[in-house]
């Protein structure tokens, strides 16, 4: 597929809505123009397309705004380097694709450094690495090969999520939390631990318009599937 393919498809698929949402809101970068698709329709798109390392090269330097998720989503793990990470987490303006590029199944999580990138992205003093090493680590808690990380080192990030979360900002705040979610649901001893800090943090409240309900992680780490599944 070309990158004139990707644009056709967006051309048919645009949504008047998401566009007028677009417009409205105030968090958009400068230059950056949008054809209104959700991320589920961009994400069935992206899966018809394939690991296609060029096009996503391609599309990444586009400014639309799908063009760059669509290359997020399509690229290939297997061909990422961290010199190419660390260049796009430059890149994320402002960090509004940082959870399309970090978490939510993304593809950089499933590079063979991830594990790397992630435990010196945490540790940073940029905002938007450390808001981006936290959602990889939430996708390294998912993996269930026998490659994984061992319990003592999703026991060593919520210590350390412990002493740093009080002076996070609400974006990191969010990661933090959501790497809390998913470390709390591998096993009994994880999820006590994290529910632990979960208690310390309560529910976040990041949306200022009110229109979203505060995060809270405890409700995720005690609610009926983590329950079924590491029988609490």
């Amino acid at each position: 597929m070309k990158k004139s393919d990707v644009l056709a498809w967006l051309k048919k698929n645009q949504d008047e809505r998401g566009i007028a949402h677009w417009k409205k809101s105030e968090n958009n970068p400068a230059g950056m123009k949008s054809y209104g698709i959700g991320l589920v329709k961009l994400r069935k798109f992206a899966k018809s397309v394939g690991r296609d390392a060029k096009l996503a090269g391609q599309l990444w330097k586009s400014n639309v705004h799908e063009m760059k998720i669509i290359s997020l989503l399509v690229d290939d793990p297997r061909t990422l380097t961290m010199d190419q990470a660390e260049a796009q987490v430059e890149q994320l303006d402002g960090g509004y694709l940082a959870h399309v590029f970090s978490s939510c199944d993304a593809t950089l999580a499933k590079a063979p450094f991830v594990v790397e990138l992630a435990d010196k992205w945490v540790k940073s003093k940029d905002a938007i690495r450390r808001r981006c090493g936290y959602g990889l680590l939430y996708e390294i808690s998912k993996n269930t090969k026998k490659t994984a990380p061992e319990e003592d080192y999703f026991l060593a990030h919520i210590s350390a999520i412990e002493k740093k979360h009080p002076k996070a900002p609400v974006p990191v705040l969010m990661s933090m939390a959501g790497a809390l979610m998913g470390i709390g649901k591998r096993t009994k001893k994880l999820n006590r631990a994290a529910l632990k800090v979960a208690k310390q943090i309560g529910p976040i409240d990041f949306d200022p318009d009110g229109s979203c309900d505060p995060f809270d992680v405890v409700k995720h780490l005690t609610g009926d599937y983590a329950t079924k599944k590491l029988g609490l």
